[in-house]
C-alpha cells in the first residue's frame, strides 16, 4: 500500500520558531518522511533551510549561533525600522542561492499582499526574496517589494498554514504552532509593542487549526521570548520533546491511512 504524502505546516513565532527544528529532528530520527512544507514567517525561514538541503545537524549549529544583529540593519523609519537586507543575505547563503523550485523538498512560502490583503504563496522564484517577505513583521521590517507588489509577514494572514499544505497535495498534515500567546509585562520598546499586538490578534484566529490539521504539535515555548533570540537550544529542545510525544500517534495515523 502506498503511504500518504506528508506535509509539514510550520507557523510563525519569532525566536520561538526555532522549535520547528526540534520537531523536524524528532520526525527524522523516527523515520517520518516530510514530502512537502508550508511555512509562514519564522516557519518559512526554518522550513526553507531544510527544504533547500541543509542537514538537521548543520541547522542546529546555525540556530545556536543566530543573533538578532543578523537582521537588525536599521533604516530611516518610513515604512519600517529594519531594512531586512542582512537576513535576506543570510537566507540566500544558507539556501545555497537556489530558487524555490529547485529545493530538495517542495515548499510553499506564505506572505501577505499589503495592497490586496490576500495571501500570497511563493512556490517558485528567488527564495531569499520570498522568505524576507514572509518574515516582514509590519511596522518593524520595511515591506518587501517583489514585482509591483509589497508583501508583509505571512503570519498576519495565516499563522499556521495547514490549508496551504493541503492545497500542495498533502494527504496528512503535521502542523506546528509555537506562537501561542501568554501575557507578557516585559514591554520596553516599539518592537515589543508591535510583536505583542500581533500575537494578541492572532491568538484567537488559530484556534480552529487543531481541527483542520491531522496532527497539531504545540511546543511549550511560551516561557521564552519571541523577540530576544536567546535560549535557542532550550527552544529547539522543546520542539523535539513535543514532537517525540506524538510520534506514536503519527505512526498510527500512517498505519491507518487508506488511499482514497
Amino acid at each position: 500500500m502506498k503511504r500518504p504524502k506528508i506535509g509539514l505546516a510550520l507557523g510563525s513565532g519569532g525566536a520561538r520558531g526555532f522549535s520547528h527544528l526540534g520537531v523536524m529532528k524528532a520526525l527524522s530520527d523516527n523515520g517520518i518522511p516530510v514530502d512537502l512544507i508550508a511555512g509562514s514567517s519564522m516557519g518559512a525561514l526554518v522550513g526553507s533551510l531544510y527544504a533547500a538541503g541543509q542537514r538537521i545537524e548543520d541547522m542546529y549549529k546555525l540556530a545556536t549561533t543566530f543573533k538578532r544583529k543578523y537582521y537588525l540593519d536599521f533604516t530611516v523609519p518610513k515604512m519600517g525600522f529594519v531594512q531586512g537586507k542582512r537576513i535576506k543575505e543570510y537566507v540566500r547563503l544558507f539556501t545555497f542561492n537556489k530558487n524555490i523550485e529547485d529545493f530538495d523538498i517542495p515548499i510553499g512560502i506564505v506572505a501577505t499582499d499589503l495592497y490586496s490583503g490576500k495571501k500570497k504563496i511563493f512556490r517558485s522564484g528567488n527564495a531569499s526574496d520570498a522568505v524576507r517577505a514572509s518574515i516582514g513583521i509590519p511596522g518593524i521590517f520595511v515591506p518587501e517589494q517583489i514585482g509591483d507588489r509589497l508583501y508583509i509577514d505571512g503570519g498576519v494572514i495565516d499563522r499556521v498554514p495547514v490549508t496551504v499544505a493541503k492545497d500542495m497535495g498533502a494527504d496528512l498534515v503535521i502542523a506546528v504552532d509555537c506562537a501561542h500567546f501568554i501575557g507578557d509585562p516585559n514591554i520596553n520598546s516599539i518592537y515589543d509593542v508591535i510583536i505583542q499586538s500581533i500575537d494578541i490578534m492572532q491568538n484567537e484566529l488559530v484556534s480552529y487549526l487543531g481541527v483542520s490539521a491531522d496532527i497539531m504539535i504545540q511546543p511549550d515555548v511560551s516561557q521564552f521570548s519571541a523577540r530576544a533570540f536567546t535560549d535557542i537550544e532550550e527552544i529547539v529542545a522543546e520542539g523535539e520533546k513535543a514532537a517525540s510525544k506524538l510520534i506514536p500517534q503519527i505512526k498510527q495515523r500512517l498505519s491507518d491511512w487508506k488511499e482514497p
